[in-house]
């Protein structure tokens, strides 16, 4: 190799290495603005909340705010909170599969955007107007109540309350239904209709070809939603709060009253241990549903 050709190669490497420099420096004045966001709005505050979470109430280093999270009452908020998270998924990701999959497959695209448009209202519709609407339906006095006694059948006489574990399953299928619909129908969309074709070509039946190609293929990003649905449901507060008024024992109504002070005083940091709890809960629902739905993407590109 000549030393002209050298010369040649080093000028080439330079350039595409003062391009990729160049991109990087782009890319990082771009991301500037939303590194200092999150850094103030999400790091910084995630980062005291954990070091204080360590923190007696006389500013000494201890687990023991941690070891309560074991005993009761806040055992038993944590199993509730578990169980109302894990039940709300349930009942909300399989008629909300079953939607999504309806839509999808019959629908025209007109109704897929409606649908999609509405669904997205109601998946962020909550707090108290979410419980100012079924307490109105719904309550001892609401409207769907008296209805229902119009036609020979008093619901509250029956046994159902909205004000139980059960009723708050029911209000967060108000909002968990239409977030299945929008996080399944990307994977339903991304079934190929030829994929089932060639499947008939080869003797495949219909409910073969579910078995053993589309209900495999979704599985994943169904497992995936489930997660979503249970962190959703895991961390709601305002909802549960202005359902209940605190009569169920929920993790996030603990953290608002240790907060408040209001039943039991000068616990904030034991809050914070009960609050990095819940973020350790979330993770752990979150990350394989990341990790999930990245493997699904790959067949739905």
């Amino acid at each position: 190799m000549t030393n002209q050709e050298v010369s040649s190669l080093n000028r080439k490497g330079a350039s595409k290495w003062g391009t990729l420099t160049g991109r990087s420096a782009r890319v990082a004045v771009a991301l500037l603005p939303l590194l200092v966001f999150m850094g103030i709005f999400f790091f910084a505050p995630l980062t005291a909340v954990i070091w204080d979470s360590f923190q007696s109430n006389d500013g000494l280093f201890t687990l023991q705010n941690y070891a309560d999270v074991f005993k009761e009452p806040i055992a038993t908020a944590m199993r509730t909170s578990l169980g109302l998270a894990l039940a709300s998924a349930v009942v909300s990701a399989i008629p909300g599969a079953v939607l999504a999959f309806l839509i999808e497959s019959r629908g025209s695209d007109r109704l897929r955007q409606l649908i999609s448009s509405v669904a997205g209202v109601l998946a962020n519709t909550g707090g108290v107007p979410l419980a100012f609407m079924f307490v109105a339906a719904l309550g001892a006095a609401g409207s769907a109540t008296g209805l229902f006694k119009l036609l020979g059948l008093d619901i509250y006489t029956a046994g159902f309350s909205l004000y139980t574990f059960w009723g708050l399953v029911l209000v967060y299928s108000y909002f968990q239904i239409p977030l299945m619909v929008i996080v399944f129908s990307p994977a339903i969309h991304g079934l190929r209709r030829e994929w089932n074709e060639a499947a008939k070509t080869l003797g495949a039946t219909g409910s073969q070809f579910w078995r053993h190609i589309g209900v495999p293929l979704l599985f994943p990003s169904f497992t995936s939603a489930f997660l979503l649905l249970f962190a959703s449901a895991f961390s709601a507060y305002a909802t549960a709060r202005a359902m209940t008024n605190g009569t169920i024992a929920l993790l996030p109504l603990m953290i608002g009253n240790l907060l408040d002070g209001n039943v039991i005083f000068d616990e904030v940091n034991l809050a914070k241990a009960l609050a990095v709890a819940m973020v350790v809960v979330t993770l752990l629902a979150m990350v394989p549903y990341l990790i999930i739905q990245r493997r699904a993407e790959r067949w739905q590109r």
